[in-house]
């Protein structure tokens, strides 16, 4: 949310000192901003901070974040081309507007470094600590921001108001995003314990839960479910499925993809209503006019992924 926010801000701030307002400004924001919801949505696949990622592999101990790794990538890789396909005819457009640098934005040597700095503060504690790859970066990244802050502005209590500023901005969504994990941890408790008790699932039964999980997860987001609602319900039931004879590995890819899908068309997810928010569009706009045609493309695509998945996943082991 940090990085969509630094980014949104800049854009607006640079379309209103430059002067592009009118049907420019709407091209500019369709652009910029539909990339970076599509880039936040991509998080839960390849990313070890993903909620997706934390939920799925405390409910499944066996999976971790490096297993489902490959096969998020081959489908964050198919949507970037898709979306690539898409909005490159949108990007020539306003490609003339542009400013050319003149060389490096000041800054990117430390960020650059910052980053390796965390990555090198994930590999200690994965190696000392014995914690998974998702607990250690979602301890490293905070651990390492706050050092840095204390360490520019040298005063904890300037750290402080800037942290809280930061947290106030983005209210509303983390309210949203912390409420609907407790809701839905809430209604995964009350779902029958034998519910799906006799399942059969052997053969294709194992892709048909997993693209039943993906389809449902975008479904219920576009009725306005928050989608960590629907993932935290849904992984309640996979212990059960497991026992009926599922594969665990192609549920679980199932359900990232649809957590990543589902990101894109929830109106009243966080992630798009800060871009709302920031373009001055509504939430529907961006949702379903700008992501439309982007997510009926790929639905069918990854669908086919998941059956090729479900080919290789027992010649794998």
């Amino acid at each position: 949310f940090g990085m969509m926010s630094l980014l949104c801000g800049t854009l607006a701030d640079s379309l209103k000192e430059r002067g592009i307002e009118g049907a420019a400004r709407l091209q500019w924001l369709r652009s910029v901003l539909i990339s970076a919801l599509r880039g936040f949505a991509l998080v839960p696949l390849v990313a070890p901070t993903s909620v997706a990622v934390a939920i799925l592999t405390r409910e499944l101990p066996q999976l971790s974040w490096s297993s489902l790794l490959p096969f998020g990538f081959v489908a964050a890789l198919l949507m970037i081309v898709v979306g690539w396909v898409l909005e490159r005819q949108r990007f020539r457009e306003i490609s003339s507007e542009r400013v050319a640098l003149d060389g490096w934005p000041e800054g990117t040597g430390k960020l650059t470094l910052l980053v390796l700095v965390v990555f090198a503060c994930m590999a200690l504690l994965v190696a000392l600590a014995g914690v998974k790859v998702s607990v250690a970066a979602m301890l490293a990244v905070p651990a390492v921001t706050l050092s840095y802050m204390l360490l520019q502005e040298r005063s904890p209590v300037a750290v402080l108001a800037e942290g809280v500023g930061q947290l106030a901005v983005m209210s509303n969504e983390m309210a949203i995003f912390a409420g609907s994990a407790m809701l839905g941890v809430s209604i995964a408790t009350v779902v029958p314990a034998d519910l799906l008790n006799g399942l059969v699932v052997s053969g294709w039964g194992s892709y048909l839960i997993a693209a039943a999980g993906l389809l449902i997860m975008p479904l219920f987001s576009m009725a306005g479910v928050i989608p960590i609602t629907v993932l935290s319900v849904q992984s309640g039931m996979l212990a059960q499925l497991v026992a009926s004879g599922a594969d665990p590995m192609l549920v679980a890819i199932g359900l990232v993809i649809g957590f990543s899908l589902a990101m894109m068309v929830s109106p009243f997810g966080p992630s798009v209503m800060l871009l709302s928010r920031f373009g001055q569009v509504s939430r529907n706009v961006v949702a379903f006019q700008w992501n439309g045609v982007f997510v009926l493309l790929v639905v069918p695509l990854l669908l086919l992924l998941l059956a090729v998945f479900a080919v290789l996943l027992p010649v794998l082991g």
